[in-house]
């Protein structure tokens, strides 16, 4: 019987447990026994592990989160962390390590595989900035989340003769402030690859009052910067050289109800975009990953990652993604901003 382990790298997101799912099923249809390490890399060079079967991975489909945890760790950075990573994987006797995690974990996974530990990626995180792939496991549930806000404070904007202004997450990129912006008829989105400029912003709500309309939903990504600053709001560090965002549409509130005379409200959605059961289609999306990641891990080729290209599964080498961030089509900030309603 052929081994193969699995772990999840990175930050939460609905659909993690799907792809899991779809692994250790499809896996034993193919004679396979599949591996899971906890925690992500930090799991996986300490060796804490455990057998998966499909019988007691049926039922996790819905779930959110991971049932084998998630984190950030790059053990991989340090010499003896590569060697223990050598050893797990001879120790289980493993084909290959299937890695479910975004850019920074992709890194993560090119590094194990120059290393000499056959990996195979899956593409997931709700900030789809992944590069090679045109959607990753668990943005179609953050957009969902998001765009279901942005109807509800519509609502009590429109009540309230208010500016809503809504946070939501993406970190450096703007897929989710773009996409739920647009449909969630916000009228301005503020993504990430542009500075923010305030007086644009105050110009098109003041457009909106000339011609009567009382009330604005504004949606700003938290990675966002202001004109002439050159670092984003609410830096904080989250470890493993990581920080932490957050901050920006409270600031953008103040500066927006000074200009306009406006009663503002700010909502930052935060982690609830990350959390909660998966969608249809990221159910779907992962376990088409996860069925296509079984048979690179048993017949190769190895050190790539799977992804989606016109609606397709194809295959990007490990060494093209790692690290690089995919960011906002501009064609989709034109749409968001060339409706006015």
């Amino acid at each position: 019987m052929s081994r193969i382990g699995i772990l999840t790298a990175g930050g939460d997101c609905p659909g993690l447990n799907a792809v899991i799912r779809a692994v250790v099923g499809y896996a034993a249809s193919r004679d396979t026994m599949v591996i899971g390490f906890e925690d992500g890399f930090a799991g996986f060079v300490e060796d804490r592990s455990r057998e998966l079967f499909p019988d007691g991975c049926g039922a996790i489909l819905p779930l959110g989160g991971s049932v084998l945890g998630c984190s950030g760790a790059n053990p991989f950075r340090q010499a003896s962390g590569i060697e223990a990573g050598r050893r797990v994987f001879e120790r289980h006797d493993l084909r290959c390590l299937i890695v479910v995690g975004g850019n920074t974990s992709m890194g993560t996974a090119y590094a194990a595989q120059q290393a000499g530990i056959s990996t195979v990626g899956v593409p997931k995180t709700i900030d789809n900035d992944v590069a090679g792939t045109e959607v990753t496991v668990g943005f179609d549930t953050a957009v969902n989340t998001a765009t279901e806000a942005i109807d509800r404070l519509r609502t009590t904007a429109e009540s309230h003769d208010r500016i809503m202004v809504v946070e939501v997450m993406g970190r450096d990129v703007g897929w989710i402030a773009v996409t739920a912006g647009i449909a969630g008829g916000a009228d301005v989105v503020l993504t990430p690859e542009e500075p923010v400029r305030v007086s644009d912003v105050v110009e098109t709500i003041s457009a909106d009052l000339r011609r009567g309309k009382d009330f604005s939903v504004v949606v700003v990504g938290e990675g966002c910067r202001f004109e002439g600053e050159e670092s984003q709001t609410g830096l904080e560090p989250a470890g493993e050289g990581a920080f932490r965002l957050g901050g920006v549409g409270h600031r953008l509130a103040g500066m927006l109800a000074e200009a306009t005379g406006l009663e503002t409200r700010v909502t930052s959605l935060g982690h609830i975009q990350r959390g909660g059961s998966p969608s249809a289609a990221d159910r779907i999306l992962a376990t088409r990953f996860g069925i296509r990641a079984v048979d690179l891990a048993l017949d190769g080729p190895h050190g790539v990652m799977v992804a989606v290209s016109g609606g397709s599964l194809v295959l990007r080498p490990l060494q093209e993604v790692a690290g690089r961030l995919k960011q906002v089509d501009p064609a989709l900030v034109q749409i968001a901003r060339a409706i006015v309603a």
